[in-house]
């Protein structure tokens, strides 16, 4: 009776996300702020891609899972940036595809990125639903056993500011608010109704500081992140500890009841690895093995040192 009573909760958060399609959450917040906020194009000025996996709540059939993939780069004042993310949850496959442009703008010792993101939106639905009849057919409510739907409005806008020890993130995805219909047929009437889900607007806030020790070898980098629909919002809090800008680890605590760890290092001098594990401190922590999440990735430096100018000598004249 337990185990049914919690698969009905799955069931009604699954449910929810549906409704309010849910941007994607992310331990590691700060490998995919491109994601989020078009403002961070290119503020690294250097070109920087990262790859993700998210495995969440392992051991449920039909658990959530996402594959980013972040390129961003800097010419100029201008940064450019290109985000693909997918996510299963289930019967449903959301795919987007997201172009960022950003101009930087000097305030004070650091660089403000204002930045535009436009892209698509595809949700596809693969579903065999085995509910009970009602007198007027079936609930109309409930989505149909498959679809595919595309948008081409998926806008979003942010703000970025960065010194060298400090960033401030304030931005918005989905602002058209995209709305999703798929046609169904009643089985009892023979007619067709539809069925909708909006991709609602999502706003977020992050900042982050670099605090070094009194060895310069070592620093603790704490940062925030809040995610917010308006109905619902989320904060997590993370610190961080860097050696030598190679190897680091750190906690991170969200309100959605859970703790992660996380590790990572540099190899070859510029490819980064990072592994992050979710310990779900909730009733949920005895029906899943966890969440996982994996990054690679690097920044390569593409300014050139100018080559020195040569002068002749007179003696040589």
């Amino acid at each position: 009776m337990k185990k049914q009573g919690f698969l009905l909760f799955l069931f009604l958060i699954f449910s929810l996300l549906i409704k309010a399609q849910q941007d994607p959450q992310f331990t590691q917040i700060m490998f995919n702020k491109l994601l989020v906020n078009p403002g961070y194009a290119g503020s690294e000025d250097k070109i920087c891609a990262y790859a993700m996996q998210r495995l969440q709540w392992t051991g449920f059939d039909g658990a959530p899972s996402t594959t980013l993939f972040n390129v961003d780069g800097a010419i100029k004042r201008f940064g450019l940036g290109l985000s693909i993310e997918n996510t299963e949850v289930g019967f449903e496959n959301d795919l987007r595809a997201n172009l960022s442009i950003a101009y930087k703008l000097p305030v004070g010792n650091g660089n403000l990125g204002v930045g535009i993101k436009w892209g698509i939106a595809n949700t596809a639905l693969d579903a065999s639903w085995d509910t009970p009849d009602i007198d007027h057919g079936q609930d109309p409510a409930i989505p149909p056993e498959s679809g595919n739907e595309i948008s081409f409005m998926d806008f979003g806008f942010g703000l970025y500011y960065k010194t060298p020890d400090l960033y401030l993130g304030l931005s918005s995805t989905q602002l058209y608010k995209t709305e999703f219909e798929f046609q169904k047929e009643d089985e009892s009437s023979g007619q067709n109704t539809t069925v909708s889900t909006i991709l609602k607007r999502h706003y977020y806030v992050s900042a982050g500081y670099n605090l070094p020790f009194s060895n310069p070898l070592w620093a603790f980098k704490p940062n925030v992140f809040v995610m917010s629909d308006i109905a619902n919002t989320q904060l997590a809090v993370n610190g961080m500890i860097e050696y030598n800008k190679k190897i680091w680890g750190g906690v991170s605590l969200r309100t959605d009841n859970a703790i992660s760890g996380i590790f990572g290092m540099e190899l070859f001098n510029w490819v980064k690895v990072s592994y992050s594990y979710d310990f779900i401190v909730s009733d949920m922590i005895g029906y899943n093995d966890g969440t996982h999440e994996i990054m690679m990735g690097f920044c390569v430096d593409v300014k050139k040192d100018k080559t020195p100018e040569k002068y002749k000598s007179i003696r040589f004249l």
